[in-house]
């Protein structure tokens, strides 16, 4: 063994020029040693041999020595220092492959999905006009409820939520959505992810089976993947989520996951009959549902439909609910009603698993709602919504109307196109789009399992001014109009 030339090559290598030669030595010995280029039984040679051939002090080699047996590395013996017995880490010597430290299958199988929220680029989904919050009357909000703060209430507080935020929530989810409930069943959470990790978690064990429709929110798959479940693909159709006599025989679901007041990402709304037979098969399979309303409050015509949840007595309904969209994302605050049965085990599992905070901000919403100026700002933004929905869908219909038909404008804060031509590719349409400055989402990327039969763009427009609208629909349609004039030259 050339101890010079290892020592130059670990110096040169590592780029260690700086330290003093004694730990540069005991490195060096203790990376070979690791690496299995020193194998274990390797005799080191002695220290006064070795501190001739490197030219350095004696000492500077026992302490080299005296270090990697303080390590483990050697063991010192009568005739000298020998390489102990290690598994070699590096490439020095073959060893049989073993299983990698790192994720677990769960997480591997998680679908990449590209964080465009943050773009600003015009029609991206889910990302309201943050322009229009009223951000000064939130700080004095944030300001009454930070001074009213008493040094106790800066702890820990109830996992559950804030009484007096939760106490509001339900007030106004009686109010508006129809949701029967009391203050007792309201539990606060991080937003929509948070509350869809607690239902995957606590209401269904790994190896259930879940529904979700099919295309669907890729969050919900996240979350419903991450917690072990079994995921069923149940088709959208025009009237949102369509399960067969034959999905409830053999594909019995545990959970449920729907968007029934604006289907994600489609945009359809699920019909009366559809929302009873989905509670009335529920109740008989002993299954929940997942009702997520993330956007119900944007009902551009006609009122706001009804909750599925106070559609029927005692119905078997987890109902999700966010203020994302309606305030702004940032905030961090959503909110889960859960059956009032489940609402003493919820809270026993909340306090073990989670710890209460953000009092201020908290209580803060509560007075936005409870003072009716929740209520005020819902009112501005649904009518700049529903203009700047009448403005892109006037619009797509001028420049596309005869390439593709629009879904889901009645309610929310996007809606979807979906091609008439089959031959044309959504996906490369959203990445030519993206080279125009526009980002839009392809509805075929939201298959929860296997392929979907919509093909065509989701586009958000509560972030777009209404006099934009005109300018961008030109643009997105001649990329459109293209795509289709090269899928017609193929043939």
């Amino acid at each position: 063994m050339d101890y010079a030339l290892l020592l130059s090559s670990f110096d040169r290598e590592h780029g260690h020029h700086s330290w003093p030669r004694q730990r540069l030595l005991h490195e060096c010995l203790r990376w070979a040693i690791r690496d299995g280029t020193l194998a274990p039984g390797t005799r080191l040679v002695a220290t006064r041999t070795l501190a001739s051939e490197l030219g350095v002090a004696r000492n500077t080699v026992l302490y080299a020595y005296e270090q990697l047996a303080s390590e483990g590395f050697v063991v010192p013996d009568r005739q000298g220092t020998v390489v102990a017995q290690l598994a070699p880490t590096g490439t020095g010597r073959k060893t049989a492959p073993v299983p990698q430290a790192g994720l677990s299958r769960r997480a591997r199988n998680l679908r990449h999905v590209s964080n465009s929220a943050s773009d600003g680029a015009p029609f991206v989904p889910g990302v309201p006009d943050l322009a229009s919050f009223p951000l000064a009357l939130w700080r004095r909000l944030l300001d009454r409820a930070w001074r009213g703060l008493d040094p106790a209430q800066l702890n820990y507080s109830d996992p559950a939520g804030e009484p007096a935020l939760r106490a509001a929530i339900a007030d106004h989810l009686r109010a508006s959505r129809g949701v029967v409930c009391e203050a007792a069943q309201v539990f606060i959470t991080d937003g929509s992810q948070s509350s869809l990790d607690i239902c995957a978690r606590a209401c269904a064990d790994e190896g259930d089976v879940v529904w979700i429709e099919n295309p669907g929110y890729g969050g919900a798959l996240a979350a419903f993947r991450g917690a072990g479940l079994i995921i069923e693909g149940i088709d959208v159709d025009g009237e949102g989520m369509a399960p067969t006599a034959q999905d409830w025989r053999t594909r019995r679901p545990r959970l449920i996951y729907a968007t029934p007041s604006h289907q994600y990402p489609v945009g359809t709304v699920l019909s009366l009959a559809r929302r009873m037979a989905l509670i009335d098969g529920a109740r008989a399979a002993g299954a929940l549902i997942v009702e997520d309303d993330y956007d119900s409050e944007f009902r551009h015509d006609g009122p706001p439909l009804a909750a599925m949840q106070g559609l029927a007595p005692d119905a078997p309904v987890l109902y999700c609910g966010t203020f994302s969209k309606t305030m702004f994302p940032g905030l961090r605050i959503g909110f889960l009603v859960v059956p009032p049965e489940l609402a003493p085990q919820l809270a026993a599992m909340r306090a073990q698993s989670a710890a209460g905070g953000r009092v201020a901000e908290q209580l803060a919403l509560a007075e936005f709602l409870t003072s009716g100026q929740f209520a005020l700002h819902l009112r501005r933004i649904r009518r700049l919504y529903r203009q700047r929905r009448d403005a892109l869908v006037a619009a797509l219909d001028r420049h596309l109307g005869r390439i593709a038909d629009v879904h889901g404008a009645s309610a929310g804060m996007h809606l979807s196109l979906r091609f008439a031509d089959a031959a044309l590719v959504d996906v490369a349409i959203v990445e030519r789009a993206r080279g125009e400055g526009i980002v839009v989402n392809a509805l075929s990327t939201h298959a929860v399992q296997g392929a979907t039969a919509w093909n065509g763009l989701m586009l958000g427009y509560a972030q777009v001014p209404a006099e934009r609208m005109e300018e961008l629909v030109k643009r997105l349609a001649a990329v459109i109009h293209l795509a289709a004039y090269e899928s017609k030259q193929k043939w």
